[in-house]
């Protein structure tokens, strides 16, 4: 199968999660800046979830360019990607409106893990399907970044039983480190 259905579909999931992060914002009656403030948490972290989704799509863009061709089991593993990034709309929601409880800020962590886990899943599945030589296999080399990310989350998930704000700062601090596209697949993908 070509990768080209599997590229526009997730596009278009990834779309509609986002449209479904930003109407978590509501406007307030009142037309002052002061209004703006009680839905500052909401805000923050809309603008947080929304990096990390926009870090997603696109490393997901590049990854498929090393991609010739896609299997069922490419399929599914994509699947289960979209599935865990549609939950950050949720998790995103619940934070921002108890930003100072430990319980959502431990579950939008989760949500973060279990992406993170099935990018990973996905990256091995296709690695799997087109041999240990791949142009993935090489561009993504050893992935620090990729094994180090989880261990933050849980980190940040622990945290937040702790001191909330240092969970959301461990959060803030992957989606910084993923900010910058992964420059080893970008290399490949300008071959």
């Amino acid at each position: 199968m070509e990768k080209d259905r599997l590229a526009a579909f997730s596009d278009g999931v990834i779309a509609v999660i986002i449209t479904i992060m930003v109407l978590d914002l509501h406007i307030p009656h009142n037309p002052s800046l002061p209004a703006l403030r009680a839905d500052w948490p909401v805000f923050v972290s809309y603008v947080l979830s929304f990096v990390y989704v926009a870090i997603y799509w696109n490393n997901h863009h590049h990854f498929f360019h090393l991609v010739g061709k896609v299997n069922g089991a490419i399929l599914w593993a994509n699947m289960h990607l979209l599935f865990w990034l549609s939950l950050i709309p949720f998790t995103t929601g619940w934070l921002g409106v108890n930003g100072s409880a430990p319980w959502p800020a431990a579950l939008y962590g989760a949500t973060l893990l279990m992406t993170a886990l099935a990018w990973y899943v996905m990256q091995r599945v296709i690695i799997r399907s087109q041999g240990p030589d791949s142009a993935l296999q090489q561009a993504l080399g050893n992935d620090f970044k990729g094994r180090f990310s989880p261990l933050l989350y849980l980190t940040g998930i622990f945290l937040a039983f702790v001191h909330v704000w240092m969970a959301e700062a461990v959060y803030a601090l992957v989606a910084l480190l993923w900010l910058v596209p992964d420059r080893r697949v970008e290399a490949f993908t300008a071959e």
